[in-house]
């Protein structure tokens, strides 16, 4: 294996174990504002019920992964720069959310967060963020508006 490649592989540590904690702490943070409402019982939820579900999801996910970075080599000391490309998008996507949602609706919003966030990450086209876009506005119109009922129209118009 090259040295280069050892390098990636020890930034990827680095990551993961950065990644692992901030899923924990996100976890158990939602875990612990989750039980300052109702939890209810599985076949009544309450308001607590999905923030702790997902939050002890989250959390044993973080576990896991902080379990695998510990399994992967040391750096060799090569340091990764940042990815300006993909935080920047990924900040646009979720104010593009809130502007979109508020004047257009669900469908436009779920279609322009899913698409800035996809071109984001350089290995994505403008093809398959597009058709990743498209299939999640499908699911969240599936999910969101007609399984859930959630008040959110799924177009506005100003």
């Amino acid at each position: 294996m090259s040295a280069e490649a050892d390098g990636e592989k020890g930034v990827s540590r680095s990551l993961d174990y950065y990644g692992g904690v901030l899923m924990v702490v996100t976890g158990l943070g939602s875990i612990w504002r989750g039980l300052e409402y109702h939890m209810g019982t599985l076949t009544q939820m309450g308001a607590g019920y999905f923030p702790v579900g997902v939050g002890s999801v989250l959390a044993l996910m973080g576990v896991s992964t902080l379990i695998g970075a510990g399994r992967l080599p040391t750096s060799t000391g090569k340091k990764s720069t940042p990815e300006w490309r993909g935080w920047s998008c990924i900040v646009l996507a979720l104010v593009a959310f809130v502007l979109v949602g508020r004047f257009g609706g669900l469908a436009p919003a779920t279609f322009a967060v899913t698409f800035i966030a996809a071109i984001g990450d350089r290995k994505n086209s403008f093809r398959s963020s597009l058709l990743l876009s498209i299939v999640m506005v499908a699911v969240s119109v599936v999910v969101f508006w007609w399984a859930l009922q959630m008040q959110f129209p799924l177009f506005r118009w100003g």
